[in-house]
């Protein structure tokens, strides 16, 4: 049987918590930040966790 192969854009984009979860980063955060008030860009660093939904989806991509 083959390897299993990692989909680089998601392993990229995505990272597995020792917990299980799974962090991402923020949208929002690319262009057009001058019009932006300073305390939502200032939110926008933190990273986030998948949603329950997605999730499944983004592990199938990442196996390693």
């Amino acid at each position: 049987m083959p390897k299993m192969r990692t989909r680089s854009s998601i392993a990229k984009r995505f990272k597995k918590t020792a917990s299980g979860g799974l962090k991402r980063g923020r949208q929002h955060k690319r262009h057009k930040l001058g019009k932006m008030d300073a305390n939502r860009k200032r939110r926008l660093r933190k990273a986030a966790m998948v949603s329950e939904g997605d999730k499944k989806r983004i592990i199938d991509g990442i196996p390693y």
